[in-house]
This record gives structure tokens, sequence and C-alpha cells, in this order.
């Protein structure tokens, strides 16, 4: 009688619902988040290969970026590439966050003391978040160029002329194949897999420590709340300079053998930065990856508890 329970605890199905938990979570986040994602893309192309203090600044920070997209293009733009954004999500943390909560449910990130074990939690945490990005990719792409794409007097970076995400993608594959649906994918496997790493492990960590202290125990939305914002933090210095790259090289325009004419790959797009801009590019719009990765860590993080719980409970 042990075996169809056990199945019923770590069979398919049940690995086959956490992977969905994670996407839909992110997909929920995503919904209040994406406008400052929009902000974000453009702070990262502008003055894009140029010395500091050689460019045009359009946006100087989140707020002044809200209120400049708005003024010029309407509250709708603030919401470019949101299809696009909730198919990227879901595609990353339905293996990012599946992937962990399975090897979580199995006890595979669990170490000989019954405690969290940091470099087996990694690995979970970036195998999960490679394979999610790698899935994503064309939605990066797409949602990339739909949210740099705006109005001539405040343009930055290359202007693509996608009307949404479903000719985006059916241009980009008539144009270049399926090659071109993962341009800029090796810096995405870097973002998923480092971002993946250092937020679910600080996220576990954090909520582990505060349940050691007595903190937040009879409070379990609290603590995944304090939880998600520490992992947000230190999620959002480590990606970052992977971010950038990504925007960049996803929205590069091609030539006529499809290869970028900004870029030639993850190794180029670093040194002509780092050349052009300096080690600061890396970190361009860094304020705004927080303010968007801050939210939507603790809105995704904490619905995917919520979920998890919830279906522990009509499991039980």
């Amino acid at each position: 009688m042990t075996i169809p329970g056990k199945r019923k605890k770590n069979g398919i199905g049940r690995d086959v619902t956490d992977m969905a938990i994670g996407g839909m979570s992110a997909m929920f986040a995503t919904l209040f988040t994406n406008p400052i994602e929009v902000v974000k893309t453009r702070l990262q192309l502008q003055g894009e290969l140029a010395a500091r203090g050689k460019h045009d600044v359009f946006y100087k920070n989140v707020p002044h970026g809200l209120f400049v997209i708005a003024r010029s293009e309407g509250l709708r733009a603030l919401q470019n590439g949101l299809p696009a954004m909730l198919g990227f999500q879901f595609c990353l943390n339905t293996f990012r966050l599946g992937v962990y909560r399975i090897s979580e449910r199995r006890r595979l990130i669990i170490g000989p003391d019954g405690r969290l074990s940091a470099w087996r939690a990694a690995i979970a945490a970036g195998i999960g978040g490679a394979f999610g990005s790698i899935a994503g990719t064309p939605f990066f792409l797409v949602k990339t160029r739909l949210q740099a794409k705006a109005s001539k007097e405040i343009a930055v970076g290359h202007q693509h002329t996608h009307s949404g995400m479903l000719n985006a993608l059916a241009d980009i594959y008539k144009r270049e194949g399926v090659k071109g649906l993962f341009r800029g994918v090796y810096p995405q496997i870097s973002r998923g897999a480092i971002g993946s790493s250092s937020q679910m492990v600080t996220f576990t960590y954090a909520k582990q420590w505060l349940r050691d202290k007595g903190i937040c125990k009879d409070s379990p939305l609290l603590l995944s709340f304090i939880g998600a914002k520490i992992g947000g933090i230190v999620m959002t210095f480590c990606l970052n300079p992977f971010d950038v790259m990504a925007t960049r090289l996803s929205n590069q325009p091609v030539d006529s053998n499809h290869k970028g004419k900004l870029y030639h790959g993850m190794t180029d797009c670093f040194l002509k930065m780092m050349k052009s801009e300096g080690a600061r590019a890396f970190y361009k719009g860094v304020g705004a990856n927080y303010m968007r990765l801050g939210p939507h860590t603790i809105l995704l993080l904490v619905c995917w508890d919520q979920l998890k719980m919830l279906e522990e409970y009509f499991r039980s």
C-alpha cells in the first residue's frame, strides 16, 4: 500500500503540477511589474556604445522613465511587450521554480544533517534557470524589441518594426529561421543560471535563518515576503551584467546574412561595452532592475509559496 502513496507524493503528475505552479506564479507577478521592465529595457539601451556624457538622456531613472513614456506614448505603452514577457516568465519559471520544487520535495537539495545544502540548491536552481532561459529566449527577444520600440523623440537603440508578439515571432522565423529566434541565448543561459541560483539559495536560506531565530514562525506570508525581499537584492546584482548583454544582443539590427551589426556574440558584446562605455555600463538600469525584480520576486515567491501550500492542502 505504500507504493501508490509514494507515487501520489512524488509521481510525474505532481512534478508537472509543480512546474505549472512556478509558471503561473511568474505570470501573476509580471502583470504588475511589466511597466518597470519597459523602462529598464530602455535604460539599458540608452547610450549604447557611446561614452558617458556623449549621448542624449531621455530616461533619467524609473519614475522619470514612466512619466516620459506615458506623456509621449500614452499609458498603454507602459505595457509594451506584455504578452511576450508573460511567455518568457512562464517558460523561465516553469523550469526554474519547477525543477527547484521537485528537487526540494524529493530531498535532493537537503544535506545529511537534514538542512538545506547550498551547493545542491545552487545546482538545482541553476539547471532549472538555464533550461528555462533557453526555452524562453524567443519571447525575451521579442519582448525586448517591442519594449524598445518608441516614438522618434524618445527612441533609444535600434528600432524594429514588429507590430506585436505573433507578428514578431513569425517575422523573425521567416527572415532568420529557428536560429534567429534564439539570438542572445548564451547570456540568457548565464543570466538564468546565476540569477536563479543566487535568488533561490538566498530565499531559502533567509527563511531557514528566520525560522531558526523564531522570527515570523506564525506568519508564513511574512516569512515568504522577507525571504523574497532579500533574494531579490542578491539576484539583481548577480544577473544585471548578463541582463544588459542579453538586451543588447536581442535588440541589435542584423545584416543580410542575419549576423548582428553591432555584436558578434556575448564576448564581443562584453569587450565593446567595456571599451566604449566602461564597466559601469554593465549595471545600467540596475535601479530599474531591482525596482522590477524586488516587487516581482516578492509577488512571485509569495504567490509560489501560497500555491504550494494550497496544493499540499488539496493533496492531504
